[in-house]
């Protein structure tokens, strides 16, 4: 589904990435863990084509299509949901309001006529309730005075309207309480099929608990150092950075 090959990335002439290969294939569950400052959130932003970030060599390719002339607003209506680390605000576009829109944009470049009132309507109902989310919190501004744990849930609520095949979860835990933590991955767990892929993106193994993820990468210095399994979240939680630090290095 995903193919990253020899990625190099930089924004304002600062190298970042050095050279990422990577591989997700539908039905799996790929965690990327490392240091502040190692790449983590760059790695997520090239592959939804945010511009400030220039590919200087390699490349992303999705379901074998290379992105590298491809807009966000493209990519994500190809099937890439990134989530991100601090949600902005829209006062005065609930959140109902918001998911419509962005559910009809996406069926019109897939050339599809909006959804029909009673089908959004019913969708809205089931994935509320599926995430147990109340549906005063529906009627609200976009992530307007929402609290951390809020503005994460609607995130997951707007992944599971939107049904990506490709979702990368960007720090999603950060700042987020053990309850938050919670019901997020609970959300996040529900909806995950055979028919699309994760990328969780974490500092911490906190996450990785309750998202059991099959594959673990570790990123330090732009590169992927190391990967495993879950046990590998399990060592670095034990060791800390340094450990991997002092192994690349050797």
């Amino acid at each position: 589904m995903l193919k990253i090959k020899d990625l190099h990335a930089k924004v304002e002439d600062k190298e970042i990435l050095k050279g990422i290969n990577l591989e997700l294939n539908a039905g799996e569950v790929h965690a990327i863990m490392g240091p502040n400052g190692s790449g983590k959130s760059t790695l997520a932003s090239v592959i939804a084509g945010k511009e400030e970030f220039e590919i200087t060599k390699g490349g992303v390719f999705f379901e074998n299509e290379d992105l590298e002339d491809t807009a966000p607003e493209e990519r994500a209506h190809k099937g890439i949901f990134l989530s991100f680390q601090y949600p902005v605000e829209i006062p005065g576009v609930s959140v109902t309001n918001f998911m419509k829109t962005a559910i009809n944009e996406s069926r019109k470049a897939r050339g599809m006529e909006d959804m029909p009132a009673n089908e959004m309507l019913k969708m809205i109902r089931e994935k509320s309730e599926m995430l147990d989310i109340d549906r005063k919190f529906l009627s609200r501004s976009l992530n307007e005075g929402f609290s951390g744990g809020e503005k994460k849930r609607n995130e997951i609520f707007q992944m599971a309207m939107l049904e990506p095949k490709l979702a990368i979860l960007d720090e999603t835990d950060s700042g987020l309480d053990i309850d938050a933590l919670r019901i997020v991955a609970n959300g996040v767990n529900k909806l995950r099929s055979k028919d699309n892929a994760v990328l969780v993106i974490t500092h911490y193994q906190r996450l990785l608990e309750y998202i059991v993820p099959d594959f673990v990468h570790v990123l330090h210095d732009g590169k992927i150092v190391k990967s495993g399994d879950k046990a590998l979240a399990l060592e670095l939680e034990e060791k800390g950075y340094d450990w991997l630090k002092q192994e690349s290095a050797v």
